[in-house]
């Protein structure tokens, strides 16, 4: 009898058949075993998925493509055809989906598992030490899928233990949450405002810390701003030693430095690099905190351009962080999303207005705040212009300002605001990040043969970028969540657990 590879070189018009009964007979072979949790959030499970008539953002740059059917199978995008009516079946879910578009699941680059809790917070922004980082485990992994995230990078974890089996439990099908790269703990040095961080005694410290956290799981790494250049150097050796990259939210070591060091990404844009502060010392962070090199650094001057080209010959990427920062901005920016205050706790909101509000005896700002928000915006650019990896990340610490999932939708806005068309935008929040984690043959643009990690959104963000906050479905492995289902079970929780 001949082998099923020869019958299929000589009848290859067999070969798309064998294919979806090939995926799906894996799709029920391998189909996990959700919990009763997980179940409650699923909107369609099923060995075969058609997506009929769908507009399609593929994550890749391109335009928009009307009319199109996708099909699910095994967890993996089978095929991408022409739109087209399909006919029930016992075995096939088919959703019509006329005006609705299908783009890939955003990829998250800078998303914590935590919320920032400054206690007896006032209207004058006292609050009494020490600075608390309590963990959302619970509510943060729903708002991210809920939002269209799939694939998350914590960028620091205060808990990795907790971040690790939070991640076991996702993958294991007991919790509902996106796949996560676990980010050991910070790497931090003397000086540290938070209580809950370690603080790094030496290189030699550095080096066991990342040691003994790739042994336990971890699979990348962040420095912070209080560590030297040589903490930095000796995390930086022994993570790439084990294959781990390392990003940083600096300040004591400039981006240049940085570079030179080999970090693989810096965090929060252009936003804190300190290499053109007045009073900057050597490994020691400037009072500032980059905000005087971010007001010298013309976009068009030659300090920038020689920043960008050292970054991009040492090819490190560089993770904006825009969400973080535009309530410092000041006024004209538009108001909260009424969700993102409905998922709040009682004390979350009202920490969220006191933050939103300059107290009358707060100084004046030192640097003019919106003309650092348009430098950012304007090197974010050129950066990716001049062929540089940028990736986004919302950063969100919940400190009055960003909350998981909302906070990736609105650093998608925030890109176009930066000059990005839509569908560039949405290839920074997507294949962009899949290529910086290795990832981007199996995740970040909807392709055949890719995994089915795909947001599901009302209306069309291709020509109206406000519309990426309309997701409705969210594909993980095939499988799809209710959006909606997921914000309702953490309603005026975030800031509680």
């Amino acid at each position: 009898m001949p082998s099923p590879s020869r019958i299929l070189s000589r009848f290859p018009m067999l070969f798309p058949l064998a294919m979806l009964l090939l995926l799906a007979f894996t799709a029920q072979a391998q189909s996990p075993d959700f919990s009763k949790t997980v179940q409650d959030f699923v909107h369609v499970q099923a060995a075969k998925v058609v997506l009929t008539h769908v507009r399609i953002i593929d994550g890749t740059g391109a335009s928009a493509v009307e009319d199109q059917n996708v099909v699910i199978a095994g967890g993996k995008i089978a095929e991408v055809q022409r739109g087209a009516d399909v006919p029930p079946a016992a075995d096939i879910t088919v959703l019509d989906l006329h005006g609705y578009t299908v783009m890939p699941g955003i990829v998250g680059m800078h998303n914590h598992l935590f919320y920032i809790a400054e206690p007896n917070l006032d209207s004058q922004r006292h609050f009494d030490a020490p600075l608390l980082v309590p963990q959302m485990t619970f509510s943060a992994p729903r708002l991210y899928l809920a939002g269209g995230v799939t694939t998350m990078r914590t960028t620091g974890s205060v808990e990795p233990y907790s971040d690790l089996n939070l991640k076991r439990d996702i993958d294991a099908g007991k919790l509902p949450g996106p796949h996560i790269d676990v980010t050991g703990p910070y790497l931090e040095g003397s000086g540290s405002e938070f209580i809950q961080m370690h603080e790094l005694s030496g290189p030699e410290d550095a080096r066991q810390t990342v040691e003994y956290w790739a042994d336990r799981g971890v699979t990348s790494f962040k420095a912070y701003m209080n560590l030297t250049r040589a903490e930095l150097k000796a995390a930086i050796d022994a993570a790439h030693k084990r294959g781990i990259k390392v990003t940083g939210h600096l300040c004591s070591v400039t981006y240049k430095e940085a570079a030179e060091l080999g970090i693989d990404d810096l965090e929060h844009g252009f936003f804190v690099n300190t290499q053109l502060d007045p009073d900057k010392k050597l490994d020691v962070c400037s009072q500032s905190e980059g905000d005087e090199t971010l007001a010298r650094m013309d976009p068009n001057g030659p300090e920038a351009e020689d920043l960008i080209s050292t970054l991009i010959r040492h090819h490190v990427a560089i993770t904006s962080t825009l969400p973080v920062f535009e309530a410092a901005v000041g006024g004209g920016r538009p108001p909260v999303r009424q969700q993102v205050l409905d998922a709040m706790t009682p004390q979350a909101r009202e920490d969220f207005f006191l933050l939103r509000q300059r107290p009358a005896s707060a100084p004046a700002p030192k640097v003019d705040r919106p003309m650092l928000w348009k430098r950012d915006l304007q090197l974010e650019h050129a950066f990716a212009a001049a062929g540089g990896l940028l990736l986004s990340g919302p950063d969100p610490t919940g400190r009055g300002d960003v909350l998981p999932g909302f906070g990736d939708q609105r650093g998608i806005e925030l890109l176009v605001e930066a000059g990005f068309s839509p569908v560039e935008a949405i290839k920074i929040a997507t294949l962009n990040g899949a290529i910086y984690l290795g990832r981007d043959k199996q995740i970040g643009s909807v392709a055949a043969g890719k995994n089915a990690d795909l947001a599901v959104i009302k209306g069309d963000p291709s020509k109206q970028i406000s519309d990426i906050e309309n997701v409705q479905i969210v594909f993980k492995d095939g499988v799809g969540y209710d959006s909606q289902k997921l914000l309702d079970s953490v309603r005026g929780r975030y800031g509680q657990y």
